[in-house]
């Protein structure tokens, strides 16, 4: 998602800037169906949910996808922002099917399928700044970040359990899914990497996988090592075992994503450091590339066929 200056938050010099929690206006009743060019959308029934707002969840079925055969599941974030640019609040979009299509024709991929739960406009900071996390920042940003960006209680843990306890069974149920655990995944970009790599540090039983573009690591506009030291204090501890999982992460270095400079190598060599390494955990810098749509649209045929090789490749 693309951000200005106009989304961030006015904090005192000795602060950090955060992002606010909101880019684009919060999903309302009903909003357009995205259209796609390859295989087919369909929308589920608003889902109940005991730990999140309701909001629309989109599934893309790939080109021939008739249920007789199982496929893997990713599950990717800002569901809204994935599928058609047309129906965009910044008119950019990842055109996941336009980037998988290709690929599932040619046999690089794994059949699979993408839920795109919408985020929740305001709360979307809330929902994606990992919880524990909170956990590892001193006083003055702990409760800055409460003020400022959360806007009330850190809402990730109730984000992951949605997923996980309600919209994965209803998922599994409806479609014809792989529902183990190393044919399941998240993606996402900023806010979207975060969650997606605290997925699958809080439930490496049900996740084997994530693609964290972008990983917005400094929590505002300004580079820091605050935020990006909790978040190393809480991936050493959490960490799943190397061999059990694939990790991709990127960044470019243009617009937003030139401030992640630092914290992106720092993550790298805890992730060295902890035994991560080809051709399981990736990270790569997109020289000359930004933080939007567009660019991970680009990145997204490298990230595919990195968490989804066919099945039987190690």
């Amino acid at each position: 998602m693309t951000f200005t200056r106009r989304h961030a938050l006015a904090l005192p010099l000795t602060a950090p800037l955060w992002l606010s929690a909101c880019a684009q206006p919060s999903p309302g009743a009903a909003p357009a169906m995205p259209t796609v060019r390859h295989g087919r959308l369909e929308r589920l029934p608003t889902p109940a949910s005991r730990h999140v707002d309701p909001r629309p969840v989109d599934v893309w079925l790939p080109p021939g996808y008739d249920g007789s055969r199982p496929h893997a599941v990713l599950y990717m974030h800002d569901g809204q922002m994935l599928f058609d640019p047309t129906t965009t609040w910044n008119r950019k979009a990842w055109e996941v099917d336009r980037m998988a299509a290709p690929l599932l024709a040619a046999g690089q991929l794994r059949d699979f399928i993408v839920v795109g739960p919408w985020n929740n406009g305001k709360q979307r900071f809330a929902e994606y700044f990992p919880q524990a996390w909170l956990a590892h920042l001193d006083g003055p940003w702990r409760q800055t970040l409460a003020e400022r960006a959360l806007q009330g209680p850190p809402r990730s843990d109730a984000y992951l359990r949605f997923l996980v306890e309600e919209l994965k069974p209803a998922i599994d149920a409806r479609y014809a899914t792989r529902c183990e655990r190393e044919h399941t995944f998240l993606a996402g970009s900023s806010m979207g990497g975060l969650i997606s790599l605290y997925g699958v540090c809080e439930y490496p039983q049900v996740f084997g996988g994530a693609a964290c573009l972008s990983t917005h690591w400094i929590g505002g506009y300004e580079r820091n090592d605050v935020v990006p030291a909790a978040a190393r204090r809480y991936l050493r501890e959490k960490l799943p075992v190397p061999e059990t999982v694939r990790l991709w992460m990127d960044r470019g270095d243009q617009t937003l994503d030139a401030l992640y400079d630092q914290a992106q190598a720092r993550v790298d060599a805890l992730m060295a450091e902890k035994g991560f390494a080809p051709p399981r955990f990736v990270s790569r810098v997109y020289a000359g590339t930004g933080h939007e749509e567009p660019a991970w649209r680009d990145r997204l045929p490298d990230v595919l066929t990195f968490l989804l090789q066919p099945w039987h490749t190690p």
